[in-house]
């Protein structure tokens, strides 16, 4: 084997490495990009349900006013 073919066969290595490892970062970009969604999702139905708690506890209130 030539030099050439020496620095031609490090060259793709190199380049296949390149890509392997933007190819990993593309996976943790995404997978951060899932896990940020699912925090939203969960914020939001966190949100909700205190939201829903707060409303029934205050026709509750009301109803007692009412009664009373």
């Amino acid at each position: 084997m030539g030099m050439k073919d020496q620095f031609q066969d490090k060259a793709k290595d190199l380049a296949d490495k390149a890509k392997d490892r933007m190819d990993q970062g593309k996976d943790r970009m995404d997978q951060g990009k899932d896990q940020a969604r699912d925090r939203g999702q969960q914020r939001d139905e966190d949100v909700e349900r205190t939201g829903q708690g707060a409303r029934e506890r205050m026709d509750q209130e009301m109803d007692q006013d009412y009664d009373a």
